[in-house]
């Protein structure tokens, strides 16, 4: 069995634990073995053949037992009398916003309920409310968390979409007729979601490429082949749509796939003024001929335009700043010299502060904030000051033995309902970086929820607030915040904001990352990494960066090792 298999199973365990109301301590270690086990860079099965699966973080004798049992009869006794009281229906129950355990316990027990579709129509006819505890408010909450699954049905997160395409790219690069071969669409404008991928090729044998496109391992069925196109679904559920043309007209096409909807239109408005007609073809002049463009530099430069980067091509004033030479220099990943967002064992997270150092050295960093939960979110382990103390002697021990490469000492504070920290000032001072925010009371109105980050961004020893909004891309919107306000207060008192990588947050986005650096807020790109790992997903902060227009001068992360330390020690403001 793969690593990801066994593990769903102890995550399945873990949900159903949970529905029934378990012990806490005992669900949260069915998760941790779970993450580890997914994330684990060794074969489960040859662990176990040598006997070391406790050697897996967070896997002890009994959770050892447990994967003997399954790698040796192929099943989990214990798993499948859970699922013998918990339909497999009700855990699919989690998966709507805001809706948890005790609710879906209730749903089952009390009503009957075994599906997303039984709790949606359970809602329209206004049976929830009777339930104690919710009451008509909760019940118009799901239900509007139900339609938000609906109007997101078919799209992917960028995180699970682009890997994917990257694979199916890399395939398609393999035939030998094939030339330019490229994501276009949302895809290659990086947007947070996607739905189905274009992906566009060159050739002067179209039919061959087609059939290569066709016939790759990844492919589960052909929806439709042509000589110059095809639609595949993949194996992971993904559509991929393919158009193979002549190099010729490559570059128009390539921009009219990519470009967004608002900026295509501002394109074909701009070629009118010139007397032109802009279509995928290229452009036909006033007097019937048309000129192919066999770049998208060809395209742009006709209408005398810099090339503009696929992340801008949302409208944004992308093409005033292009016939005015003021596109930005954006963000790469090899700008990134750091990451201030991760969690290790201490917390939440599966892998040693060690671990996670040497994984980001393998990066090129040059520096790791460690940045564990404070107490105040007890459901993610957090930390009291004493376990942050011994934290603290942890990485300075860890500082000499991995120098030049530095750990930063650091906390995720969660922020209260009245806008009060975890600790006092005397002891966040003995941190290197402190981020602060917000994972309860989302449900805070406007003044509060804003007047709260306010009162925490004013504390002279926070210097990141992360995921400022909070949204969860599919799963809930942001909170009600002022975000002028917000931006205003981080510029007075020089506090960053985070763009929060983790794929299901992108938090900030482009637009609010954008807003804020041209009020001069400087931003901290942060992996939020709970696994070595997950230090990867840096490269979806930076493009969410690149989509701010984000310069290297308004990531922190740019900075070097020293340039940072030197600015955090010189105090905010």
């Amino acid at each position: 069995m793969e690593n990801s298999e066994i593990a769903q199973v102890f995550s399945d365990i873990a949900d159903m634990l949970d529905i029934k109301g378990d012990d806490w301590y005992r669900i949260r270690a069915y998760r941790r073995a779970a993450e580890a086990m997914a994330h684990y860079p060794e074969d489960l099965t040859n662990l176990w053949e040598e006997g070391r699966l406790e050697e897996i973080p967070g896997v002890g004798k009994a959770i050892a037992g447990k994967v003997d049992e399954i790698l040796q009869t192929g099943r989990l006794e214990f798993y499948e009398r859970l699922k013998s009281e918990i339909p497999d229906g009700v855990v699919s129950l989690l998966g709507i916003p805001g809706v948890g355990p005790k609710t879906v316990h209730r749903l089952y027990k009390e009503l009957g309920l075994v599906s997303v579709p039984d709790v949606e129509v359970a809602a329209r006819q206004h049976r929830l409310r009777h339930l104690e505890g919710l009451g008509a408010k909760s019940e118009e909450r799901i239900l509007q968390a139900i339609e938000m699954m609906h109007r997101i049905s078919g799209r992917h997160l960028l995180a699970t979409a682009l890997p994917v395409a990257e694979e199916i790219v890399t395939g398609l690069r393999e035939c030998p007729s094939a030339s330019g071969v490229t994501p276009a669409g949302s895809l290659r404008r990086y947007a947070p979601t996607v739905g189905d991928v274009d992906i566009l090729a060159a050739s002067g044998n179209p039919q061959e490429v087609v059939d290569h496109f066709a016939s790759l391992p990844q492919v589960y069925d052909v929806l439709s082949q042509g000589d110059t196109k095809a639609t595949v679904m993949l194996n992971s559920g993904l559509q991929v749509d393919l158009m193979v043309l002549e190099e010729a007209h490559y570059g128009s096409l390539l921009q009219h796939l990519t470009g967004s909807k608002d900026h295509n239109a501002s394109l074909r408005g701009l070629a009118r003024r010139q007397g032109l007609s802009l279509s995928e073809y290229g452009f036909r002049r006033e007097n019937g001929t048309v000129a192919a463009c066999a770049s998208e530099e060809e395209v742009y430069g006709t209408l005398g335009l810099d090339w503009i980067p696929p992340e801008l091509r949302e409208a944004s004033g992308e093409l005033e700043a292009a016939s005015e030479g003021r596109l930005p220099s954006l963000v790469t990943d090899g700008d990134i010299k750091g990451d201030f967002h991760t969690h290790t064992l201490y917390s939440d997270g599966v892998n040693t502060i060690e671990e996670m150092a040497r994984a980001a050295m393998a990066r090129g960093y040059e520096y790791l904030a460690v940045t564990d939960h404070s107490r105040g979110l007890g459901v993610a382990g957090g930390l009291t000051l004493q376990e942050f103390i011994r934290q603290l002697e942890e990485i300075a021990t860890l500082n000499e033995k991995l120098a030049p490469f530095r750990i930063l000492s650091g906390v995720e504070l969660e922020i209260k309902t009245d806008g009060d920290l975890d600790f006092p000032d005397e002891v966040l001072a003995e941190f290197d970086v402190v981020v602060a925010s917000v994972h309860l009371g989302l449900r805070q109105d406007e003044e509060k929820m804003t007047g709260r980050i306010i009162a925490a961004m004013r504390n002279p020893h926070v210097h990141i607030i992360a995921h400022p909004t909070g949204r969860l891309l599919g799963q809930r919107e942001g909170v009600a915040i002022d975000f002028e306000a917000l931006i205003k207060e981080a510029a007075i008192t020089g506090t960053m904001l985070e763009i929060n990588a983790q794929p299901n947050r992108l938090d900030l986005d482009g637009e609010l990352a954008r807003r804020a650096t041209k009020q001069g807020v400087m931003l901290a790109l942060g992996s939020d990494a709970h696994h070595a790992d997950g230090l990867g997903v840096m490269r979806f902060g930076v493009v969410t960066a690149r989509r701010g227009w984000a310069e290297p001068a308004n990531i922190a992360n740019t900075l070097s090792c020293q340039e940072l330390l030197a600015e955090l020690k010189s105090g905010k403001g």
